[in-house]
């Protein structure tokens, strides 16, 4: 195996074990910090996977993460963040077709970011991000983190489950 295909997927290792942990906690800050730590390892994979789209829209979606954790994503700066994503993916387009899944999946989770409080709905959102990650996963040979984004949307699904079965119990109460 090359070098570089070891590095990138350890460093997306990184990457899932901090989404990962961003599906179970409690609360939408806590959530937001983890994906924070994760964005930063996702934009080093990238960059050494040669996935140069993805690198550049991961880079939108962390300035997105902490001015979500901090409490400063407006709209307009959400508007802004999301048509800087797209443009950003496209010029980096280094991957055809495939390129576009991670722009999609960046820009739908900063639309979601901003247009829900509701850590229920970040799982969802989660969940829809990591299964259009996983196409341009396969395509650079990230085959770790392609599994990893399967099992990490599996992973978000069963706490979502569990928290609509935990929500639906105190309501019988």
């Amino acid at each position: 195996m090359a070098h570089y295909l070891l590095i990138g997927n350890l460093l997306s290792l990184g990457t899932v074990l901090c989404l990962a942990v961003s599906a179970t906690v409690k609360n939408k800050k806590a959530l937001i910090g983890w994906q924070v730590i994760g964005a930063v390892f996702c934009i080093l994979s990238n960059i050494v996977l040669f996935a140069y789209p993805s690198a550049a829209t991961t880079a939108v979606s962390l300035v997105r993460n902490i001015l979500s954790y901090k409490n400063k994503l407006t709209k307009n700066i959400t508007i802004f963040l999301t048509f800087l994503c797209i443009v950003l993916g496209l010029i980096f387009n280094n991957l055809g077709w495939v390129g576009l899944f991670p722009i999609s999946a960046v820009a739908s989770y900063t639309v979601f970011l901003y247009t829900t409080k509701n850590e229920q709905q970040m799982r969802y959102a989660l969940i829809l991000s990591m299964i259009l990650w996983f196409i341009p996963d396969i395509y650079v040979k990230a085959y770790p983190a392609a599994v990893n984004d399967i099992g990490l949307a599996l992973w978000t699904s069963f706490f979502a489950v569990k928290h609509l079965t935990s929500k639906a119990k105190s309501l019988k109460k």
